[in-house]
């Protein structure tokens, strides 16, 4: 027994027959679809789906190894007009359409438990509260790629679908009692139609501790080691930082060792691929030292300045944030929800570095649109937000922070 649940036996479907069966009883069921994806992140390079879930009223549950069936055609030409209930959707759409599997219309859990205003989100805190089964996650960070899948590792599985329709049936109830079925059926369509994140520019400056390096030496290096380390992560298929750690970059980059010697006896560079690979490293750090073509001091610039530093750097905008930020945390507690899901804060600390001109409640909106603010959004916000850009000077409210 599991949390008042009878545990039974679980069987992972890896051939294309069994996988064709299970389609046709998935086409028998009813109602909303309930779909997992389980992934290896921070074993694996690539974040693709290791194990699928599946679960519909009338149908049961089905455990899916997709390296091994290859494509899902047919089971997203069943399920395609469904609506799909996910747990942190965003998190895996990515995955599931590399394989084929794409939804029109999802209900996302976690999202509604957001909008709700639960203090916690997580599928085993919600399950708890709502439905009153307690889940065990302590394999939710497990090397999902492993062969075979341990029977534990499958019914903590199969249990994240298979309760995820009833858990969606209280959360849209809850929502209807609060008068937020429209927010979040704006929410849910616009995590759908969400793009895909385009690739970052400049991605090793990502680097855990790439802020404490100096000068344009320094920076050649560590942009060397991680383009080495993420090239031979890509071939290898393995997560970048159980080659060498961010660390070790950092530690190289600090001591810019001399000779290939230096480097291997470096206590503070390590990682299972630190001697192993050893020459590998030393000739990125080389290149490094000896490039023509450093790297700015700064990035492109695609991101903001921190808002720590606005004060100095732009007065005018850090005294908008300043004040706007308080009013909007205090219309997200009106509405009871985090102050992140009533407005990305990265669309006000846009809107603020660099807003309209004139500032009103229609150009603010428009900005706002652009951004990809829902309706909703526009209309909770666009007006508090131009009320205070028009007057950005007055005292903002006791403990606003300046790295809001």
């Amino acid at each position: 027994m599991l949390g008042g649940l009878r545990v039974t036996e679980r069987v992972v479907i890896d051939t294309r027959d069994e996988y064709l069966r299970a389609v046709e009883k998935i086409a028998g069921g009813h109602g909303p679809v309930a779909v997992d994806a389980e992934r290896a992140s921070g074993f694996r390079y690539s974040q693709r789906a290791y194990l699928i879930q599946i679960f519909r009223r009338g149908a049961g549950v089905f455990l899916f190894d997709p390296p091994a069936i290859g494509s899902f055609d047919e089971l997203q030409a069943v399920i395609a007009s469904e609506e799909w209930v996910l747990h942190a959707a965003s998190q895996d759409l990515a995955c599931l359409r590399e394989v084929g599997l794409d939804p029109t219309t999802v209900f996302d859990t976690e999202l509604a438990a957001r909008l709700l205003g639960l203090p916690r989100v997580g599928l085993g805190t919600v399950v708890e509260d709502k439905l009153g089964i307690v889940l065990r996650k302590e394999h939710s960070a497990a090397d999902w790629s492993t062969r075979p899948l341990p029977d534990s590792w499958l019914e903590y599985a199969a249990l994240d679908v298979e309760l995820l329709v009833d858990l969606r049936d209280e959360l849209a109830a809850d929502l209807v009692a609060a008068d937020k079925v429209e927010i979040a059926r704006q929410e849910f369509e616009a995590t759908v139609a969400r793009p895909e994140r385009a690739a970052r520019v400049d991605p090793w400056r990502k680097l855990s501790g790439i802020h404490a390096v100096r000068g344009g030496r320094g920076l050649s290096i560590a942009r060397e080691l991680w383009e080495t380390r993420d090239a031979l992560a890509r071939e290898r298929d393995v997560a970048p930082g159980r080659l060498i750690p961010d660390s070790s970059i950092v530690a190289a980059v600090r001591t810019q060792p001399t000779t290939l010697h230096a480097l291997a006896t470096q206590k503070d560079f390590s990682g299972r691929a630190s001697r192993s690979e050893i020459d590998r490293w030393w000739a990125a750090i080389e290149r490094g030292r000896t490039t023509t073509d450093p790297p700015p001091t700064r990035g492109t610039g695609e991101t903001l300045p921190p808002p720590r530093s606005w004060a100095d750097r732009n007065p005018d905008a850090d005294a908008r944030l300043k004040t706007a930020r308080p009013l909007l945390i205090e219309r997200a507690e009106e509405l009871q929800l985090p102050v992140e899901n009533l407005l990305t804060p990265d669309f006000l600390r846009r809107l603020a570095w660099t807003p309209p001109d004139p500032i009103t409640d229609e150009t603010v909106s428009e900005v706002l649109e652009q951004l990809g603010a829902r309706p909703w959004q526009i209309d909770a916000t666009a007006q508090l937000i131009a009320q205070a850009f028009v007057d950005p000077h007055q005292a903002p409210l006791d403990g606003e922070s300046d790295a809001s």
